[in-house]
C-alpha cells in the first residue's frame, strides 16, 4: 500500500448506505389548532423532532401558546418540570415553508374546516402537497375521526402509505390512538405505525375503516342520550355525571366529557355520523344546538353545560343559571 494513502473507514464498519436509519426521528404535522398542538407536544414529548405546518406567523404563534397551556396544565400536576417543559419545546418548530416536511418519517394532517364537503376536498388537497415535499416511504396520515382514509388518499400516486391515525380528546392521560388502514394501505405502513404508537407509549387501537371509529361513535351516542335524559327531566346534569363517574367509574361525565372537547366540535361529529350512517341516534339534540348557538362551547370560552373559571376549573356556583 502506498506510504500516503489512507484508508476509508467504511472499510472496518458499516457503509453509510448500510448504516440503519432511526425510524420516526422526525414527524410533521399540517395544522396546528387545538388539536394539532396537542399532538405535538405528545410527540415531542416521545423524544421526537416535530415540524409543524401553519398558514401564517399569528397562526403559528397561538400554536405554541397552545402547547405551552398543555405542558403548564402538567407541571401544575406534579407531572412535568420546568426543564422537561423546555426541552419539548425546543423540539418544535412552526413554520409556513411546506418544504420543512422534507426528511419527516411520518406526515399528519390535523387542519381544522367547517362544512364537511370544505374537510374533504380541504385535506385531499393537503395530502397532494404533502406528497409533493416526501418521498415515497413517507407515511401520510389523518387525525380526522368521521372520514375515511381511502377517500382523502384517492388522488395520491402512493396510496400505500396512508393511514388513518386519531388521538382522541385533548388529554395527554389518554393512553391510546385508533388506527384505521384504507384500502389501498400496506402492511408495511400499518406495521410501522403499530411501532410508532409504541414509540410513544399508547395502546395501539386497530378499527376497520368506518366514520367515526370507536371512541367518537361511543361518545356522540352516549352525550346525545344524556341530553335527552335531562330534557325529559330525568335527573339534572350534575346526577347524570355524577351516575357516570362515581356508578360506572369514568372519569368525566357525558355533559363534562362534550364541554372538554368543545360542544361545536361534537356537533361536527354528530352531523358527519348522521350524514353517513342516517341513523337518528346521531342527529345532534336541540339541547347541543341551543347552547352552540350561544356560543357556549364548552371549556374552551369558559362556558357550555357548565361554567368554567380562567383555568379551566368548573364553577361550582357559576353566576346564572342557564338551565
Amino acid at each position: 500500500m502506498a506510504k500516503n494513502s489512507v484508508e476509508p473507514i467504511e472499510e472496518y464498519g458499516l457503509s453509510k448506505k448500510a448504516q440503519p436509519e432511526t425510524l420516526f426521528s422526525k414527524i410533521g404535522i399540517v395544522g396546528c389548532g387545538q388539536q394539532g398542538s396537542f399532538i405535538a407536544q405528545i410527540i415531542s414529548g416521545a423524544g421526537m423532532d416535530v415540524v409543524f405546518i401553519e398558514v401564517c406567523e399569528e397562526k403559528i404563534q397561538e400554536a405554541y401558546g397552545l402547547i405551552e397551556g398543555y405542558l403548564d396544565a402538567q407541571i401544575a400536576r406534579w407531572g412535568m418540570t420546568d426543564s422537561e417543559k423546555k426541552a419539548i419545546i425546543a423540539r418544535i418548530t412552526g413554520t409556513t415553508d411546506w418544504s420543512a416536511l422534507n426528511g419527516c418519517d411520518l406526515v399528519l394532517e390535523a387542519i381544522h374546516a367547517q362544512e364537511r364537503e370544505k374537510r374533504v376536498e380541504m385535506r385531499k388537497e393537503i395530502f397532494k402537497k404533502i406528497e409533493e415535499q416526501v418521498p415515497p416511504q413517507t407515511i401520510i396520515a389523518s387525525n380526522t375521526t368521521t372520514l375515511a382514509i381511502t377517500e382523502l388518499s384517492s388522488d395520491l400516486k402512493h396510496q400505500d402509505r396512508c393511514v388513518s391515525i386519531v388521538f382522541f380528546a385533548s388529554s395527554s392521560d389518554a393512553n391510546m390512538i385508533e388506527v384505521s388502514r384504507g384500502i389501498h394501505t400496506s402492511e408495511d405502513t400499518y406495521q410501522k405505525v403499530r411501532k410508532f404508537a409504541t414509540l410513544l407509549d399508547k395502546e395501539f387501537i386497530s378499527v376497520e375503516e368506518s366514520a367515526g371509529l370507536i371512541s367518537v361513535r361511543l361518545t356522540v351516542a352516549l352525550v346525545n342520550e344524556a341530553c335527552d335524559l335531562f330534557l325529559k327531566g330525568v335527573s339534572s346534569m350534575e346526577d347524570i355525571d355524577r351516575t357516570m363517574t362515581i356508578g360506572l367509574g369514568q372519569r368525566f361525565g357525558p355533559f363534562e366529557i362534550a364541554d372538554k372537547i368543545g360542544l361545536d366540535k361534537v356537533i361536527r361529529w354528530m352531523e358527519n355520523l348522521y350524514s353517513e350512517f342516517g341513523d337518528l341516534k346521531f342527529k345532534p339534540s336541540p339541547l347541543l344546538r341551543k347552547l352552540v348557538r350561544a356560543n357556549f362551547l364548552g371549556r374552551k370560552v369558559g362556558r357550555g353545560f357548565y361554567e368554567y373559571d380562567e383555568n379551566g376549573n368548573k364553577v361550582i356556583n357559576p353566576s346564572e343559571k342557564i338551565f
